[in-house]
């Protein structure tokens, strides 16, 4: 059972995500909060595998509230739902650790799709959110992950970049089967288990200037 929490400062909103909730077997709502400190006395006794915030709350702001709980609780996973497209609130919510980020107006079934897959380690960005973030350019303070060769950050940047595995197989003129395997070696050494992981942390770690 997926047990979630979660946390905003509408009623309304809170009672509609409850009721969605609730009609999945494998998932259930085990607690609400109307912001930061009402949630911060709850975690010590309920452990959620999710929470699921709005960025725009009193006291403390969802972006701050991340990162708390990312620091405290790094099991728990972080969806961010809210009516906010700027690239700065994703950007933040990202580099904080929250594992997705949804749109207020995202549909139902996204969102419920949305919380299996963070709970199994997943990440989830919206197409609309992914176009965003490669078109955003962070070239500054760059770090660079020493354990990976110089091919596998050039089929890591395709990947960042939205490509296919035969079109980055194309850009580097090597075949699909050893573009599959530098894949392989980078989620490895990376500590991922998909391409939406490896895109997540190489935005979080600043692995590739975004073009």
């Amino acid at each position: 059972m997926i047990e979630v929490i979660l946390v905003d400062d509408h009623a309304i909103l809170r009672d509609g995500l409850k009721t969605m909730i609730g009609q999945e077997e494998d998932m259930k709502v085990i607690g609400e909060a109307t912001g930061a400190a009402q949630l911060k006395t709850m975690l010590p006794n309920l452990q959620p595998a999710v929470v699921i915030m709005d960025i725009n709350m009193p006291e403390t702001n969802g972006i701050e509230l991340t990162k708390w709980i990312k620091a405290k609780y790094p099991e728990i996973k972080v969806i961010v739902l809210t009516m906010y497209k700027d690239d700065e609130y994703f950007m933040a919510a990202i580099r904080e650790g929250a594992s997705g980020y949804l749109l207020k107006d995202s549909p139902s079934e996204e969102v419920i799709s949305a919380i299996r897959l963070v709970s199994q380690g997943e990440s989830v960005i919206p197409p609309t959110m992914t176009k965003k973030l490669l078109s955003l350019h962070h070239a500054n303070n760059k770090e660079e992950d020493n354990s990976l060769t110089p091919r596998e950050m050039e089929v890591l940047l395709g990947l960042v970049e939205g490509l296919s595995n035969k079109e980055i197989a194309d850009r580097l003129f090597i075949s699909d089967k050893t573009v599959k395997i530098h894949m392989s070696n980078i989620f490895k050494k990376l500590n991922v288990k998909s391409r939406s992981q490896a895109l997540i942390y190489a935005v979080q770690h600043k692995l590739v200037p975004l073009l």
